[in-house]
């Protein structure tokens, strides 16, 4: 019969080593990070857990290990593009990769369960972005229609304006005539009244006829 040692690594050991390292190659990050995770929830150092996953592990995974590289060159590019980096397929697809591999995957199932369900947060956000992006629009919008109609009563009120300041010019041309013309009859009367004052004999006498002209009279 031979012995188990007690350090030997267990299926479950195996199962998150390849989860965790997987996922690590997914999101662009390194495997000595992953190795370091690893070890912090089996209580191993990271070198073992390299060791161990260079060594035995990494074998039973290629296939995963090639479409979680395909998935992160897809989720760099969908990122410059601003896009979210997590498709349903894509998760499918890399699901069904680990089930060929190894069959009990319960683990990595759950952890792209999530990665789904993160997705679909992700939209719920971005549709109530879009509708609150719109409602925004419509006041935008209705704002716009607002001063529009105010520019057109400004802009009616300034020709009316206009129209009466024409107006009123005009009619000050004619007071001014009509002044400058008192100012004429009235010099006229002067001259009359100081005419007025020459003896009887000496006066010469003067009518006015219909166009406010002075005649003399002989």
């Amino acid at each position: 019969m031979t012995a188990v040692r007690q350090d030997a690594w267990s299926p479950d050991d195996d199962l998150i080593l390849a989860e965790v390292t997987l996922r690590h190659i997914r999101d662009g990050s390194t495997q000595l990070a992953a190795f370091e995770e690893v070890g912090q929830r089996i209580a191993r150092t990271s070198a073992a857990c390299g060791f161990r996953w260079n060594s035995c592990v990494r074998k039973r995974y290629d296939e995963a290990i090639s479409i979680a590289k395909q998935q992160r060159q897809k989720r760099n590019y969908l990122k410059k593009q601003g896009l979210p980096a997590i498709s349903q397929s894509d998760t499918v697809q890399a699901a069904d990769a680990v089930e060929t591999a190894d069959s009990g995957k319960g683990e990595i199932a759950t952890a792209e369960s999530l990665s789904i369900e993160a997705i679909i947060r992700y939209l719920r956000q971005w549709k109530h972005s879009v509708q609150e992006l719109s409602r925004q629009v419509r006041v935008l919008e209705k704002e716009l229609k607002e001063r529009e109609e105010t520019i057109a009563e400004l802009r009616g009120t300034n020709e009316q304006l206009s129209k009466e300041v024409n107006e009123v010019q005009t009619d000050y041309r004619v007071v001014n005539d009509d002044y400058k013309a008192l100012i004429r009859i009235m010099d006229r009367a002067r001259r009359l009244a100081f005419l007025a004052e020459e003896p009887d004999e000496e006066k010469t006498r003067f009518k006015m006829d219909a166009n406010g002209n002075l005649e003399r009279i002989e």
